[in-house]
């Protein structure tokens, strides 16, 4: 009862209301309510503010939340390793996806999974590399396919990446072979995930550009359309340019600006998630060729 009143409460976090973690819980709300009042009057503090939208986290259980989940997947794991130890795999895993070009590829190792593993769900999380690493940081995911970044998780190395400059069809440096990356200093650049560690940041820093930033988005698709407009210059990883066929050239930089790409693991993996990566080492070689699975 103690695990599914944390369960609760995370649910309940996650998903912004009662009543939504109770249909994802299988509970009711009156349920759901009793089991988080109770760990408030043994925590001595709210939890929650609940307010006719929803709830959402007080501060002081902000700062449980990293506990919350070390608790929970401690006993995931145990009940993973038990299963294991019947002979019977069960458990979820996690995976957070930073390339979009990837998704037919991992669609079709799960599938491949799920045959051989038909206890185990694999749920999926989509979002930039240094968003997929706070979240596997804090638990929140069991692995990630993104570019490498600093932190205390497992890495399985991929393959090397070059960024590639976006760059309207009718603009002049469309002709060029490569694009100085001197040349964000003076065109209108359109930023992706401003203020977060990007690739395309780390590629200015180690070069000490500081570009000219005239539109900042949260979206790759965004950026593309605005290019195509003419609108400024971006840059993307050479993966995510197979996403698209348009008015807009993905060309080499000069000097080129390479990213590695890799698995990010957490350190105390479960028994399930451990499953899967030796199910997927096999499929790994796809990712590492030149040519990119579409």
């Amino acid at each position: 009862m103690e695990l599914e009143r944390y369960r609760a409460l995370l649910c309940a976090i996650e998903e912004g209301s009662l009543s939504a973690a109770a249909k994802t819980l299988g509970y009711t709300p009156s349920a759901i309510s009793r089991m988080v009042s109770s760990l408030e009057e043994e925590s001595g503090f709210p939890l929650l503010v609940r307010r006719r939208e929803g709830v959402i986290p007080t501060q002081n259980c902000l700062r449980l939340l990293p506990a919350v989940r070390e608790t929970l997947h401690a006993a995931d794991k145990l009940a993973q390793l038990s299963a294991q130890i019947r002979g019977a795999d069960t458990g979820t895993v996690t995976i957070g996806l930073a390339y979009h070009t990837w998704y037919v590829w991992l669609s079709r190792v799960v599938s491949d999974f799920h045959r051989v593993y038909p206890g185990i769900q694999i749920h999926f999380s989509s979002a930039y590399s240094a968003e997929l690493t706070r979240q596997l940081s804090a638990r929140e995911i069991d692995l990630c396919i993104i570019s490498r970044r600093q932190g205390d998780h497992g890495w399985i190395p991929l393959r090397q990446d070059p960024l590639m400059a976006m760059v309207p069809a009718a603009h002049p440096l469309a002709q060029a072979e490569r694009v100085p990356i001197s040349a964000y200093e003076r065109e209108p650049f359109i930023e992706i995930y401003s203020g977060v560690e990007t690739d395309n940041a780390n590629a200015f820093a180690r070069n000490g550009i500081h570009p000219n930033t005239c539109y900042s988005i949260s979206d790759v698709h965004a950026a593309y359309s605005m290019v195509e407009a003419g609108l400024g210059i971006s840059m993307n990883n050479a993966l995510n340019s197979r996403l698209w066929t348009g008015g807009v050239k993905f060309l080499p930089l000069d000097p080129p600006q390479m990213v590695e790409i890799g698995i990010a693991t957490d350190p105390a993996m479960s028994p399930a998630a451990r499953t899967f990566i030796e199910f997927a080492r096999p499929y790994f070689r796809e990712l590492t060729e030149e040519a990119v699975p579409r």
